[in-house]
Formats: structure tokens, sequence, C-alpha cells
């Protein structure tokens, strides 16, 4: 596999927010702490140092239980020791891993750990995939794109998504072109999606070192807690992220993130709503379920698992029970974190390294063939279809088809004879101009009537071209966030250990991968 790299920008695909941060715009220092390099992880590394041992031993407590009966597990005992860090990504159980950018994601840590390991070799680095288990967004997972067909997981779903039976899932797993075991070996024989997922991203991914936690469980909520119980009362987040977001809008950045009064949903059985104040009663919604102060206070104590944040405390609540020095998210997660770095400060919880997973394009020996016969530059592919036609006619048409230099000369004319016409009558000049643009219009219709005309002795390329624009771009989305592992795994079961060859965690760049 060979790498060529294109700068975000020239991809057009990434807000503003995200690509100022990446250029350490000095207006954005304000709302992050360390910016994601080698050398200033010393700085995360210092600032995380002394994380409680407490916290470690029911990190290490939960994840031997949740790994229980899997084959080689990861040496969980190395989370126990105060030089041992983590780096962690995240993201929503997705059916058979979901678009390629998940994998990309687990990629990312996998390298960022391996790449501090080298520069820091007296500590240790675990990468972490946080399993979204509380999400209730059942339409968001259900559903992955395999060789040009929608697989959807179908059916009345409620509650935690991470408590789903996955042996529902067989249904589509009779219908892929070629079974893949480890999916059926995963959601046939476990009880929960959590636990599925678990499985196959361990079979994936444990070789690298890789570690899946579901932060859904009553001993690490506990660690919570003080958190929950402010959030019941005081609100304190909402507060800070909206005075937050306002410094950011006053800078004209879209936030892609919305505060709410109380930012945690009651969660049991198959049941996760937002929990809202009404006075002094606290309601769950879609329920009849209410509550005093002194009775979902009482309830937090007793069962701090009722209780689950929203997308606003679920990275402090991560940042709490993780000795996390980095988190590794897409280009909407980046922004979003950076609206909560007043929700850190408050809690006195260290901000990690914010940095984005890497992003890549991938082609295949025949598609780099086909790119390099049509003469297209790979950044060219991530412009839109009218622009992309326009840019391959100026580079292979043997005519000039502007009509510059003639639209030049025409202006110099009309120059004239507007001098003269003002001259002889003030009041020429507005019919003088009307005339100017109806001709300069009639000169530029002109100019694209030849353009067409040569993209019809160029019609075979184009629509080779235009063929291949929607292979990599599929209904016009990015082929990172449509296409779906095994379509590449299935035929190349090395495809994983390439992503990690060629994938530098810390060149912030869209990298485009072609296939040998």
């Amino acid at each position: 596999m060979t790498l060529h790299s294109v700068d975000l920008r020239e991809t057009g695909q990434f807000p503003a927010l995200l690509l100022d941060y990446l250029d350490q715009k000095p207006a954005l220092e304000e709302f992050y702490s360390t910016f994601p390099t080698i050398e200033n992880a010393k700085e995360a590394i210092i600032k995380k140092s002394g994380f409680d041992p407490e916290k470690r031993k029911t990190l290490v407590d939960v994840l031997t239980k949740q790994y229980y009966g899997l084959p080689y597990q990861p040496d969980f005992s190395v989370l126990l020791e105060e030089n041992t860090f983590t780096v962690t990504t995240g993201h929503q159980l997705n059916i058979f891993t979901g678009p390629l950018y998940i994998i990309y994601k687990i990629v990312t840590i996998i390298n960022l750990a391996k790449a501090l390991k080298k520069a820091y070799p007296e500590y240790n680095f675990v990468p972490i995939y946080w399993m979204a288990t509380e999400d209730h967004d059942f339409d968001e997972i259900a559903s992955f794109h395999l060789f040009g067909q929608t697989h959807k997981w179908t059916g009345e779903h409620s509650g935690a998504v991470g408590r789903l039976n996955p042996k529902e899932l067989e249904r589509i797993l009779k219908r892929l072109p070629d079974k893949p075991l480890i999916f059926a070996k995963a959601y046939l024989e476990n009880d929960t999606l959590a636990d599925a997922v678990r499985c196959y991203m361990h079979e994936l991914f444990g070789q690298h070192g890789l570690i899946s936690i579901d932060a859904d469980h009553a001993d690490l909520k506990r660690h919570f807690l003080p958190v929950i119980k402010q959030e019941l009362t005081e609100s304190v987040s909402e507060k800070l992220v909206t005075k937050t977001s306002s410094k950011l809008h006053s800078q004209g950045y879209h936030t892609p993130l919305n505060a709410r009064e109380i930012n945690l949903f009651y969660l049991e059985g198959t049941l996760r709503e937002r929990i809202v104040r009404d006075g002094e009663t606290y309601k769950v919604l879609n329920s009849e379920i209410t509550f005093s102060e002194s009775e979902i206070l009482d309830l937090a104590d007793a069962h701090p698992e009722y209780f689950s944040p929203n997308v606003v405390l679920r990275p402090l609540y991560e940042e709490m029970i993780l000795p996390n020095l980095a988190y590794i998210g897409g280009p909407s997660e980046v922004p979003y974190w950076m609206q909560l770095k007043g929700v850190f400060d408050h809690f006195e919880v260290p901000f990690p390294m914010l940095m984005p997973r890497n992003f890549a394009l991938y082609l295949t020996a025949n598609q780099c063939r086909k790119a390099q016969k049509l003469k297209i530059d790979f950044k060219d592919l991530f412009l839109d279809e009218v622009a992309l036609r326009r840019i391959f006619i100026d580079r292979n048409s043997e005519h000039n088809l502007s009509l510059e230099e003639q639209k030049n000369a025409f202006n110099q004319v009309f120059d004239q004879i507007l001098s003269k016409a003002v001259d002889i009558d003030q009041t020429m000049y507005g019919a003088v101009k009307a005339e100017h643009t109806r001709l300069l219009n009639s000169l530029k219709s002109l100019e694209k009537r030849l353009t067409r005309a040569e993209e019809r002795n160029h019609e075979s390329e184009i629509d080779q071209l235009l063929g291949l624009k929607n292979k990599l771009f599929p209904n016009g989305v990015a082929q990172e966030r449509y296409d779906n592992l095994l379509s590449f795994y299935i035929n190349d079961p090395d495809f994983i250990q390439k992503l990690i060859e060629a994938f530098d965690p810390l060149d912030f760049r869209y990298n485009v991968l072609l296939e040998s």
C-alpha cells in the first residue's frame, strides 16, 4: 500500500473550528489544554500523574469481569501501575463495525499508543475503545452498506443499545455473500450487543493491545457520583457550555453541541429517557416516574448506574474513570469537546490532548490504474462533479477553451464606448453598461458551450472519471463514512494490518491509500 496525503482544507469536508484548531490559531487556546504532539505528551502525562489508585482498581476489576471467557485476554494489571496511561476513542455500537471510519478511529489510537511508548519507554500506554453502550439511538447503529446493498436490523427496540440481544442479527448474517465467522461468533454466542462488540473488537485488534470498555456499570458510575449530584441540583454544565459556546460563536464558529438543564438520562431495564426538573419535582420523560430532590439523590447514592450521562457529560465521565492522556475523535467530536473545556475546569479534571482520527480514502489497484490513466490528481477526487469535469477538460483539451483574453479585449472596447457615450450624454451611462453586461453574459454562455462541446469529445473518459468518483464517494458521501470494513476485509484479511502500517496518528492530513 502506498500513501498520498491531502491537506484537510483542500477536501472541503471539515468545519472551520477543527481546521483552525489544527492550525493552532491563538484565539482558540482557551478552549483546549495541550495541543497534540509527541513532545507535548509529556505535559499531559504530568497533568494526569497521581490518578486515583482506587479508580485504577475499579477499572481493572470491571474489565476483568467484562472480558471473562474471552481467549488471550489483555494484562489488565498494567492499568494498576501509576506509570500507565490510556489513549481513547469512542463510538456507537454500529452493527458489523459500521462505516470504515470507526475502524480508522481504532487504528489511530493503537498507533498513538505505539508512538508514545517509543518516545517515552518508561511509561505504558493502552489504547481504549469506549463503547457507547448506553446510547439509545437504535436507528444510528442498525444498518450498514456492503457491496451496493444496505443491510438493516429491523424491529422495535428501546433503551441502551448495549443491552440489546445480538442474536437477532442472525437474519442479516445469513444474507451476507461470505458469512464472516468473526461476526457470527460474536453475535450468536453473546447475550448483549456490548459483549458481542467486545468479542469481535478483541479478535480484530486484541493482538495490538486494544481494550474495549463498557462504562454502563455501577462500580464505575460510583466514581462519577459527585458530578451526578451536582448536575441534578445545580445544572452546572448547561451554564458552562453556554458560556463557552457564546465565545466561540462570537468568533464566527458553528458549535455542534447544545447543553440541557440536566444532562443526564434515567437508565433502567429497557428505559433510557431524559431527566427534567419541573419546579421541585424531577420527572423521567415518556414515563410516569417522578422524584423529589431528596428521593432522586438517595437513588443516586443507592444506584448510580441508573444515571446515564448524555453527550455533554460523557467525556467528563470518561476522563474521571480513565488515566487518559488523549481523546481521538471525528470532525464533529473535536469541536464539541472544545465546548466542554469549562466543564472540565469546573470539576478540576485534566482536559486530554484532543486530536482528530486518521481520515482516509482507499483506492483498489484497479481504481489506481484508472485514476492514473485519466491523469487525475488524487486531491481532485474531493471536488464536486461540476468542478471535476471542468478541471479534467482544462487539463486534457487540445484547445484553449477560455475566452478570458477576448473578454478582456471586449471590456477595453466597451470602456472606450462608455467614455465616448457619456461625453455626448451622461444619461447614456446606464444603457451602455446594460449592453456591456448583456454581451459579456453572451460571451460567458459561448464559453460554457465550448466547454460542453469539448466534454462531448471526451465523453467516455468523463464517464469513467465520474464512475470512479461515485465509487469513492457513494451517494455523494465520503467512502469512509459509507463503506463497511467487510468491503475490503473479505478479500484482503491483511487490510487492518495495512492500515496500521500506513497511518501516522499525528499527521493531520487526509490519507489517500493506494493498493499496490
